[in-house]
Order: C-alpha cells, then sequence, then structure tokens
C-alpha cells in the first residue's frame, strides 16, 4: 500500500460504555467514570476529548449514560456537572418525599394492596406506584440538552446512545438507540431494537423501578404501550453495545460481581417483605450482567481456539471488556444511611421492614440522598485506584483524534507566529 494513501487507514477500535441500572446505587458508576477520566488525563488525554464512541444504559444508568452523551463534545465538562448531582442528591429530586405526595401514592398503594376490596371507590383511579416520581421529570429536563447529543452525534463525537425499556403491554425488551451512522436495528428472542430520537420518556421508562415508579407511555410503531424499568429481561445487557459496533466495552456494575459474600448468621429469621422485594431487585438489576460477561468470557475463550479462517466463517468476534463493580457490599452501606431519608418515606419503607439492616438492599435502590451517594462515589474511585493499570491498559495510548488536534492547534500557532 502506497504509504501517502491515507484512504486505506485502518478503523479505529470503538470503545463502549455499558452503565447498569441499579436506582441510587448508580451514584457508583460516576465515582468509576471520574476516577478513569483521572487517570486518562494523567495519560495526556485531553478533557474535551469522549474516551466512549458508543454509550449504553439501563434505568438510573441510562440517566448517567444520557447526560454524558449529551456533552461528548466536553465529556470532561459533561462528567463533573454528572457528579455534582450526584454527590448533592436528595430523594426530593426524584420522587416526592412530602407527607402529601406519600399518602397519594404510597399509603393509598399499600391500603389498596391490603384493603383494595374495601376501597370500590379507587377502582376507576387506583393508585400506579409505591412513590410518584415526578419530580424526577423536572429534573431530566433541566440537566440534559438533547439537541447539544445531536449535534454531538451528527459531529462523530458519539457513535451511538442506546436506552433499554421493558414493554409492560408487550412482554418483549426494547433497545432505543440513536446514531448518525446506518445502523440496521437486531432482533432477538424476546429483545429488539428500534432506531430513533432519544428523550426524557426514554429515560423515565428505562429506569421506572417495577412497583415503585409508575409505568411511562412510548408509542411504537404507531401505537401507545407502557414502560418499565429497562432492568427487567434484560437477558444480555452488554450485547447493544456490541450491536451497535462496540469492539471494546467498559461496564459498570453496582453489585454482586466482586462484593463478598454476607456471613451466614446461626439463626436465621424469617424473611421481611422488605427483605424479599431487596433479593427480587437484585435478581433484576444485577443477576443478568453476570450471567452476560460469563457468556461472553465463553465466546472469547472460544474464538481464541479458532485460526483466521475459522473466524472469517462466524458471526462472532472477540470483545475486549473491563468489569468494574463494587468491592464492598452495597446494602451494609445503605443500612448506615436508611436514617437520612425524609420521615415519611422512613415510614412507608419502615412498614415492610426496609429501614432494617436485613431489608436494606430494597432502601439502596431509593435513597437518593447524599450522604449515600457521596460514599457509593468514593468507592468507585477507590476500586478504579486498584485496577489503575488495567485501565491504562484498556484504553491505551492517547486517541489518535487528539493527537490531530494538538497538530493542528500547533500549526495555526506556528502560521499566526
Amino acid at each position: 500500500m502506497n504509504p501517502a494513501d491515507t484512504s486505506l487507514a485502518a478503523v479505529p477500535t470503538k470503545t463502549g460504555l455499558v452503565l447498569t441500572g441499579g436506582g441510587a446505587r448508580a451514584a457508583y458508576q460516576v465515582g468509576v467514570l471520574k476516577a478513569v477520566s483521572a487517570i486518562l488525563a494523567e495519560q495526556g488525554w485531553p478533557a474535551d476529548v469522549n474516551p466512549y464512541d458508543i454509550i449504553c444504559g439501563t434505568s438510573a444508568g441510562a440517566i448517567n449514560a444520557t447526560a454524558l452523551a449529551c456533552h461528548a463534545d466536553q465529556f470532561s465538562e459533561g462528567l463533573e456537572k454528572v457528579v455534582k448531582v450526584w454527590e448533592n442528591f436528595q430523594v426530593e429530586q426524584v420522587y416526592r418525599a412530602d407527607s402529601l405526595g406519600v399518602l397519594r401514592s404510597g399509603a393509598r398503594w399499600l391500603s389498596l394492596l391490603s384493603f383494595g376490596w374495601l376501597l370500590r371507590k379507587w377502582r376507576a383511579n387506583p393508585p400506579n406506584s409505591l412513590l410518584d416520581n415526578t419530580p424526577l421529570n423536572t429534573l431530566l429536563n433541566r440537566m440534559l440538552n438533547f439537541p447539544r447529543l445531536d449535534a454531538a452525534l451528527m459531529d462523530g463525537k458519539l457513535h451511538a446512545l442506546a436506552i433499554t425499556a421493558s414493554s409492560y403491554t408487550a412482554g418483549h425488551h426494547i433497545t432505543f438507540y440513536q446514531s448518525e451512522a446506518a445502523i440496521e436495528p437486531w432482533i432477538r428472542t424476546q429483545r429488539l431494537s428500534m432506531r430513533g430520537q432519544i428523550g426524557v420518556e426514554h429515560l423515565l421508562a428505562s429506569s421506572a423501578i417495577p412497583l415503585m415508579f409508575p409505568a411511562t407511555p412510548i408509542y411504537c410503531n404507531g401505537r401507545r404501550e407502557y414502560f418499565g424499568d429497562g432492568s427487567m429481561r434484560q437477558l444480555a445487557p452488554i450485547s447493544p453495545a456490541i450491536h451497535l459496533g462496540a469492539e471494546k466495552v467498559l461496564v459498570i456494575g453496582n453489585g454482586r460481581l466482586t462484593e463478598p459474600d454476607r456471613p451466614h448468621t446461626q439463626t436465621a429469621q424469617y424473611p421481611s417483605l422488605a427483605q424479599i422485594a431487596g433479593h427480587a431487585m437484585s435478581s433484576i438489576f444485577l443477576d443478568s450482567l453476570a450471567v452476560d460477561i460469563e457468556r461472553m468470557n465463553r465466546i472469547n475463550l472460544t474464538l481464541s481456539y479458532l485460526t483466521e479462517e475459522q473466524r472469517a466463517k462466524t458471526p462472532l468476534r472477540p470483545v475486549q471488556m473491563l468489569i468494574i463493580a463494587p468491592s464492598e457490599r452495597i446494602d451494609e452501606i445503605a443500612s448506615r444511611h436508611v436514617g437520612s431519608l425524609p420521615a415519611p418515606i422512613r415510614l412507608v419503607l419502615g412498614g415492610i421492614g426496609a429501614t432494617e439492616a436485613r431489608g436494606a438492599a430494597l432502601a439502596s435502590y431509593l435513597l437518593f440522598e447524599s450522604s449515600f451517594t457521596r460514599e457509593l462515589i468514593a468507592l468507585g474511585q477507590r476500586d478504579v485506584a486498584t485496577r489503575r493499570e488495567e485501565v491504562i491498559a484498556f484504553f491505551g495510548a492517547c486517541p489518535a483524534s487528539a493527537a490531530i488536534k494538538k497538530t493542528a492547534s500547533d500549526t495555526s500557532v506556528e502560521a499566526a507566529a
């Protein structure tokens, strides 16, 4: 090949970022991302360069993903804004925590479950969820700049953004994605994808924790469907990033992968309602990621045994992964901060045992309080510090685009001189 011919130059490897669900636990993701960015800055990455070509998010991870995608042209600035939100969180920014709001949603909902046969007047307008997340709508509209997202995609600062939600109406799992590149939608068993414009409604749907927050309507193929948290029925959390073209993926989990096992007590107590609900939530939010990581590792191992010719005959391809997950039990951290919740919320959660240590797993998904989120951010930073060399190896050298920008800047300075 002629060295002067740059048209045949190798296409840069696309890096994906996968942010999983977990409600308030997603503060951990912010700590990880902040520490990773600090390491990249030390390695010479300019602050305005977005390290992630493809950003995928589910549930609270969808909100983080979209906030970062909206600042793909000034990534460091966007990350700092997201960190600031999480460091100063109050539950009132996500759901109503005043007495009136709790009475209208939580108290009515629990009463309907217990005495629904007596409360016929609510049949026409039953409460939809335990909590009212109307404040989250306000927060998202204030913090997200979707025209800026459109510009970042058009300018090549970002290859694709994907948000996942689960349809209560149709029973399937949908990944909504936005990209300037012509990426064909994919269909798999009980999960499919739709290309289009990402909006606040997709984030409200993706983050609608089952039973806790109300379902969100979205129009799909000309009909209205009601969606809930994208972590439900999410069989392959890493899959959207790969379908969108990622060849290496940073995956940030929110529990169970590396955290220590809970010590066994000699006398087990019958589980409280909150303990059962917390166990169910953990199954929804955490288990599918562990299974998908095992699947990806098996595929990578199998492909490593094949010859180049054999690999060419299969649609499978190896994907480099860096998995970062909490090294401490988040439910135990949550148990230390339950008291920071507003009194009306403590009253409702206390009624089902969520304010007890054994029910703290459920509370951890709803603990949008700065004392809790700041501790998770700090944990994320510590966990990355122990993986520093792996982070450097994963991202490699300063990207070519940054080097080109630097060269162009130097040239313009010389010309001006």
